[in-house]
């Protein structure tokens, strides 16, 4: 979501983020946007002004104006430090460096309550970095996701057909009630708004099993807004930042009008 520009295979640029090389599935079309109750124990200071909207603005400082403990969940699709670039030319800011991955996780890690879950997707060939800038924020993983495909996002030295997301944890919280699986499916979304558009569908389960009605879910890098639609499909509220002026354009068009 808040990203850069690389490419994810060394033979492929498209490889890693997902549009498919073969005849994708038809873009979902999410359920209509609930009724977010308004949970008052979440109404922290300096919190309204981000509230149920998206910033355009760069995570790394801007959640510095947030008060300690103030998310519930973060979920969120960071740049997978590939220098994407998708077919039409499109790319992601900050996919060229990883200089950004600990400043924003370590301020994410802050925001969250205690005894909270982050859910994360990465560049997997980059794993390292992300799980090493995890820790050093204070959070350690608890479950790992895969989102299976029916289509291959590239073809090199391996068709890929799978997304994949860290589970991680702050402090020790409860097990979910009814804990989604990890291995889910996956509905390709278009690529529409953003290259590397997730599907509503996919972050859904996740928000529904780690957090409660009303509570808020922080997305730092945005994107195309999915995360605000998933939160708001839940009833759930949302905090979202994006730095780059066109997907923040679009992302805030599609959560006024609550188009997928």
């Amino acid at each position: 979501m808040n990203k850069i520009q690389s490419s994810r295979c060394l033979i492929q640029p498209e490889i890693a983020y997902g549009s498919p090389v073969r005849k994708p599935q038809a873009p979902e079309i999410p359920p209509l946007a609930k009724v977010i109750p308004f949970n008052r124990g979440n109404s922290a200071p300096g919190l309204a002004s981000y509230l149920n909207k998206i910033t355009n603005a760069d995570c790394t400082t801007e959640m510095r104006n947030l008060p300690d403990g103030c998310i519930d969940l973060v979920v969120t699709d960071p740049p997978y430090l590939v220098h994407y670039r998708d077919r039409t030319g499109r790319t992601i800011a900050n996919d060229d460096n990883a200089s950004w991955v600990l400043p924003a996780f370590s301020q994410a890690y802050r925001l969250l309550k205690p005894d909270s879950f982050c859910v994360s997707f990465y560049g997997w060939n980059k794993i390292d970095v992300f799980l090493s800038a995890w820790r050093k924020s204070g959070f350690y993983p608890v479950g790992h996701f895969t989102w299976t495909k029916s289509y291959a996002s590239t073809i090199g030295f391996t068709e890929m057909r799978h997304e994949c997301a860290y589970l991680l944890a702050k402090g020790r919280p409860s097990k979910p009630v009814n804990p989604p699986s990890d291995v889910l499916p996956w509905k390709y979304s278009g690529n529409r708004l953003h290259p590397t558009q997730k599907p509503v569908s996919a972050l859904t389960p996740l928000i529904e099993a780690y957090s409660r009605s009303g509570d808020i879910v922080l997305d730092p890098f945005a994107g195309s807004g999915t995360t605000g639609i998933a939160a708001r499909t839940c009833a759930r509220q949302f905090v979202l930042f994006e730095m780059d002026r066109n997907y923040y354009e679009a992302a805030n068009e599609r959560l006024r009008t609550d188009r997928n």
